[in-house]
């Protein structure tokens, strides 16, 4: 896979809990250079929209945990989609999840897509998940008419396997995130079947690829 192929299926991700605006500029900025997405948080979104409007910016709703309640997450994608963003990744409930409540999870994420016209990317949080659980995430999602999932936040112990991505590409399109930060991981990552992968280290895997 060349750059060209590559970058915009990168989403160049800063998500940390001390990211400062100068840190989501660079973020930006290298989006912007080498043709990629970038991933940001939301209090940054609507001076990222008018900073870099060429550069598709996906937002986090929930992070990193999941277990705001149902209006807050709702309106929390309101209020990204108004502030400019393209694409949010939602949080499940992984609690929920796993007590077995899955009806309650994909209501939930249900109203979510429901909130605005933006893609929805499931952050179902593999690692803290057996193959059930993760078989009834993906399902929750589906059901609830998401666009994709995702396979981690990157603040549980684990990120994206491949395994998991072949599971998950069962469902619905698959984001890899958490652990990729090379070309040849993520490579193995697109052989196992995702579509997209959410790395900080997006510019080492692009400069990977052959021009």
């Amino acid at each position: 896979m060349d750059r060209d192929e590559l970058a915009p299926r990168i989403d160049h991700t800063v998500l940390g809990p001390e990211t400062t605006w100068p840190d989501t500029k660079r973020v930006l900025d290298e989006a912007a250079e080498y043709g990629m997405n970038a991933c940001i948080p939301p209090c940054y979104v609507a001076e990222a929209a008018e900073y870099a409007p060429d550069v598709t910016l996906a937002t986090v709703i929930g992070f990193p945990h999941g277990q705001n309640a149902p209006a807050a997450k709702r309106e929390e994608a309101v209020v990204a989609d108004g502030d400019g963003a393209d694409e949010l990744d939602v949080v499940i409930n992984v609690g929920r999840l796993r007590a077995g409540e899955t009806d309650a999870v994909a209501d939930e994420l249900a109203e979510v897509v429901a909130a605005t016209p933006l893609p929805v990317k499931v952050i179902i949080e593999t690692a803290l998940l057996g193959d059930d659980e993760k078989h009834a995430a993906c399902e929750a999602a589906e059901a609830a008419g998401a666009d994709m999932v995702k396979t981690s936040t990157g603040f549980a112990d684990g990120g994206a396997e491949v395994a998991d991505v072949e599971l998950m590409s069962e469902y619905l399109p698959v984001k890899a995130s958490g652990g990729v930060g090379s070309y040849d991981e993520a490579m193995a990552m697109f052989d196992a079947g995702a579509e997209r992968i959410g790395a900080s280290s997006g510019v080492e895997i692009v400069e990977g690829a052959r021009e």
